[in-house]
C-alpha cells in the first residue's frame, strides 16, 4: 500500500514533481496552465501498473483555482466507479521547496484521447463511431443523473484505449444543475473554453441550460467522425454563431425569444431567412440512422434536442444499447461548495477532501491492487460481452440479433503509440538535491529527462482552437461573450 509518508522527489522539465516511493515516473506527458502531467509505474503491483500523476500548481493560488480544484476532486470521486469515466486511485497535497504547496491527483493512464485519434491519420470506420458515441452518452448518462453537466465534451477530454474503451475526463469546468432552469443561472458562471463543440444556448445566454449542452458537443462529435473534420469551427463568437446557422438555418420565432439579448435576436432577424443545408449533403457517405441521430442531437433549440436516454436507445446504436448496462449513479453530487468564494475555507475544503479520499483508498479492502483491478474488471467485462472494438488488430462489434460477428481491421495505432512515446525516458542517473518538502531535508533521489516531452501530446490541457483576435470584439461579439459568463443582456 503507498506509504506518502516517505516520497521522493524527481526533476521534470526543471521543476520537482515528488511522489510517493511506490512510484516511479517514467516520462512527462502533458503540461499546461494546470500544471504537469507525467505518467509513472506503481512498483508495488506485481504488474508494475502505470498511472497517470497530475500536478496541479494552483490549487491554492486564488478562489476561482481553488473551486476548480475542489470540483474536481468531488467529481473524479463521485463517478470513479463508471466505466466510462476515468478513475481516481489518490491524491496527496505537497509542499514544495519553493514554499507552494502543489495538489496531486492519481488517475488510471489511458493510452491516448479522441484528439490524437482524430488527427492521427487512423482509418476509423462507423463502427468506431457507434463505439466511441455510445461510450460518451453512457458515462453523461451517469454523470448526468447525478446532477451534473460536464460542459466541456470535447475530443481532448475523451480518453481512449488501444481496445477503444473511451474515459470521459476533466471536470473542472462541470456545474450542478436543476430541472428548475431559473435555478442553473447561478452555475453559469466561468468561461469555457472551446467554442467549437460549444452549444448556442451557452453562447447565447438562454435561461439557464441543461444536460442538453453536452448532448450537443456530442452530436458535433459524430459530425467530425462523420465529416472529418470539425463541425463548426469559428474564429470568434460571431462568426460562431453565423456557421452554425449557416448549416442549422434560421431558428424560429418562438427559439429566437428564447435569447436573453435583443441584440442578438436582432442579428439573427436581420439575417432573414437561411435555409438549412441538408444532411445527407452534408454527409453522403453517412449512414441514414447516423444522420437521423446526428439531426437530433444538432438540434437548435435545446427543449427540442433529444436526451441522452433517447440518444442511447437511437437505432444507431442499437448493436451497443443494453439498458441493463447503462447504469445512472445512485447519488446527487452535492455542489454547496460552489457557494464558497472564501480563499482559506476553500483550501481547508482541499485539504478535507483529500485526507477523506486518502483514507479510504488505504483502508484494508482498498489497496492500490484492488483499485486498479475494479476498473481492470469492467474492461475486461466489458471484452467478453464482445463490446470493445480494438484499434491494432480484428475488431469485434457486436452483433444484431441473428446476424454473425464482423471481423474489421484497423491500422494506425501502432504508428500513434510511437508517436507518444519517442521521447526519452527519463534517466535516475543524475546527482542528489535536497528538498525541503514534507519528508524533511533528506537527500531526494532525482532524475532528469533527456528530451522534452512531445507538446501535442496531453490528456487534460486544454487545446484551444480560439482565434488570436478574439480581444477584438464588436460590440455584439462582446454582447455574446457577456452572455457565455451567464449576465443578462
Amino acid at each position: 500500500m503507498p506509504n506518502f509518508d516517505s516520497r521522493h522527489s524527481f526533476l521534470v522539465l526543471n521543476q520537482p514533481f515528488i511522489v510517493d516511493k511506490g512510484f516511479e515516473i517514467v516520462k512527462a506527458i502533458g503540461k499546461g496552465s494546470f500544471g504537469l502531467i507525467c505518467s509513472a509505474k506503481y512498483t508495488e503491483a506485481v504488474d508494475s501498473t502505470m498511472v497517470a500523476i497530475k500536478q496541479i500548481d494552483s490549487a491554492f493560488q486564488n478562489s476561482r483555482t481553488a473551486k476548480r480544484a475542489l470540483r474536481e476532486l468531488k467529481l473524479l470521486r463521485h463517478f470513479r466507479n463508471h466505466k466510462n469515466i476515468t478513475c481516481l486511485y489518490d491524491t496527496d497535497i505537497v509542499m514544495h521547496p519553493d514554499g507552494v504547496a502543489r495538489l496531486y491527483i492519481y488517475e488510471e493512464l489511458v493510452d491516448c484521447d479522441l484528439y490524437q485519434i482524430l488527427h492521427s491519420g487512423q482509418s476509423l470506420t462507423d463502427s468506431h463511431y457507434q463505439c466511441f458515441i455510445y461510450q460518451i452518452l453512457c458515462g453523461l448518462k451517469f454523470i448526468h443523473s447525478a446532477n451534473v453537466l460536464h460542459r466541456d465534451i470535447k475530443p481532448g477530454n475523451l480518453l481512449v484505449n488501444a481496445d477503444c474503451q473511451l474515459k470521459i475526463c476533466d471536470f473542472g469546468l462541470s456545474r450542478g444543475y436543476s430541472n428548475n432552469m431559473t435555478e442553473n443561472e447561478q452555475f453559469v458562471t466561468e468561461y469555457v473554453p472551446t467554442k467549437w463543440y460549444r452549444a448556442p444556448e451557452i453562447m447565447l445566454s438562454y435561461q439557464g441550460y441543461s444536460t442538453a449542452v453536452d448532448v450537443w458537443s456530442t452530436g458535433c462529435i459524430l459530425a467530425e467522425f462523420l465529416n472529418g473534420k470539425p463541425m463548426f469551427e469559428g474564429d470568434d463568437y460571431v462568426n460562431q454563431l453565423n456557421k452554425i446557422l449557416q448549416v442549422l438555418g434560421s431558428p424560429n420565432i418562438e427559439t429566437i425569444k428564447k435569447i436573453n439579448s435583443k441584440n442578438v435576436q436582432d442579428y439573427i432577424l436581420q439575417l432573414g431567412n437561411i435555409p438549412k443545408i441538408p444532411f445527407p449533403v452534408l454527409f453522403p457517405n453517412a449512414t441514414k440512422n447516423a444522420i437521423d441521430l446526428l439531426e437530433k442531437m444538432l438540434t437548435f433549440d435545446p427543449a427540442e434536442r433529444i436526451t441522452v436516454e433517447s440518444a442511447l436507445a437511437h437505432p444507431y446504436l442499437s448493436v451497443w444499447h443494453d439498458s441493463d448496462d447503462e447504469p445512472v449513479c445512485p447519488q446527487k453530487v452535492d455542489f454547496m461548495f460552489e457557494k464558497v468564494d472564501d480563499l482559506d475555507l476553500l483550501k481547508e475544503m482541499i485539504i478535507n477532501e483529500v485526507n477523506d479520499f486518502r483514507r479510504f483508498a488505504r483502508e484494508p479492502f482498498a489497496e492500490m491492487e484492488d483499485l486498479l483491478l475494479e476498473d481492470q474488471e469492467d474492461a475486461l467485462e466489458m471484452q467478453d460481452d464482445n463490446k470493445s472494438l480494438v484499434l491494432n488488430g480484428d475488431i469485434k462489434t457486436r452483433p444484431q440479433v441473428g446476424s454473425s460477428f464482423s471481423d474489421l481491421s484497423l491500422t494506425g495505432m501502432h504508428d500513434l503509440n510511437v508517436e507518444r512515446n519517442s521521447q526519452e525516458p527519463f534517466t535516475t542517473e543524475t546527482t542528489a538535491r535536497k528538498s525541503s518538502s514534507t519528508t524533511g531535508d533528506s537527500i531526494q533521489p532525482s532524475v532528469t529527462m533527456l528530451a522534452e516531452p512531445d507538446t501535442n501530446i496531453s490528456f487534460l490541457q486544454s487545446r484551444s482552437s480560439d482565434s488570436s483576435n478574439d480581444n477584438k470584439f464588436s460590440d455584439l461579439e462582446k454582447e455574446l461573450q457577456t452572455g457565455l459568463d451567464g449576465k443578462s443582456f
